[in-house]
């Protein structure tokens, strides 16, 4: 059976989990990936899967990606009815004002003072997450507090849309990309070589669920597929674009967590070059991954990043094209069986 990137990640994207809430992708993922290889859960929650090739290993090879989101997490219900909150993960405010979120299937919408009603110098400060609420049309606390809880998460209520066949845009295609090429791996029989892959949580509050499954595993090697910015806009020009989205998979040599290792980092653009698969790299050394928290794991890991380039990270309008993460795959696949030869 051939499973499609694009259907995986429209699927993907529609489910809400953010960091510590990743239930419902986990449930989706195992309803796609069992019986095509053994898994098991660790006590933090993340899918730790062990995938029989047609060979047996000489390296043991662990590709990961995380499951949560960035979202929002409630932590006050005031005598109005309006709801206090507070981001999880890297969330700019100035991307959420306005916007429709969803809270325990509730739609609420994220406001802030009128514009009559601040004064010039007002104006002219950024938005703060201390100056927006969420109105989920209560008249008061308790009748608030029938629906909410604190602690409750939020999320970004955006569909997903595919414009002129090109851009995808939606929600958390960070990792939610990385977590459908994964899925197809699994599912399609793609690796010539027994391989592991980690399906990890809370990497948008500081890598942790890639810490705990990189202990567990101890791989040789790991390749974390992730998405990363695109600053291809008109603000931004030469080195400031970072990664531009339909020129492939971005090869990273350096974040703001990771070296990556120099022999994958040429054996990547080695391998792209003789298969004809389209890549580039970061122009600016900034950002991060799980590759952080995997790369120092027990002795070391030998760590590479393969990204897709994606336009307005972290919001809910995340911006992709499907032609990179095509890319992607294909040069995870080869990176990977090359590394579980021990061609690496």
């Amino acid at each position: 059976m051939e499973y499609s990137l694009e259907t995986l990640l429209h699927e993907l994207c529609m489910i809400n989990g953010t960091s510590g809430g990743e239930d419902a992708v986990r449930e989706y993922i195992i309803g796609k990936i069992k019986g095509h290889c053994d898994y098991h859960i660790n006590p933090l929650g993340c899918i730790i899967a062990e995938k029989k090739g047609r060979k047996k290993a000489e390296k043991k090879v662990m590709i990961s990606a995380h499951m949560d989101e960035v979202g929002l997490i409630i932590t006050n219900i005031r005598d109005d009815g309006t709801l206090s909150f507070d981001c999880v993960g890297g969330v700019d405010p100035d991307v959420t004002a306005g916007r429709q979120i969803s809270i325990n299937g509730l739609c609420g919408v994220i406001g802030t003072t009128a514009v009559h009603n601040l004064s010039a110098d007002e104006r002219k400060k950024p938005v703060s997450f201390d100056s927006l609420y969420i109105d989920i049309g209560a008249e008061n606390r308790e009748e608030a507090e029938k629906y909410i809880s604190l602690g409750d998460y939020g999320y970004f209520a955006d569909d997903y849309n595919v414009s002129g066949g090109k851009f995808i845009t939606a929600k958390a295609i960070d990792d939610r990309a990385g977590c459908a090429m994964m899925i197809k791996m699994i599912c399609e029989n793609t690796l010539e070589y027994d391989s592991v892959f980690t399906f990890v949580v809370q990497e948008e509050v500081g890598l942790r669920g890639a810490r705990t499954a990189a202990y567990t595993v101890e791989p040789d090697y790991a390749i974390v597929l992730e998405a990363t910015t695109a600053a291809d806009i008109p603000l931004a020009s030469g080195n400031k674009k970072c990664c531009i989205c339909g020129k492939g998979a971005v090869i990273s040599y350096m974040d703001r967590s990771t070296v990556y290792d120099r022999g994958l980092y040429k054996e990547a653009w080695r391998i792209c070059e003789e298969n004809d698969i389209p890549c580039q790299t970061k122009t600016m050394v900034a950002g991060g991954n799980d590759s952080g928290a995997i790369h120092i794991s027990k002795g070391g890991v030998r760590t590479l990043a393969i990204s897709v380039p994606c336009r307005y990270l972290h919001s809910p309008s995340c911006t992709a094209k499907l032609f990179d993460i095509e890319s992607c795959y294909a040069l995870a696949v080869k990176l990977a069986d090359r590394c579980a030869a021990g061609l690496v």
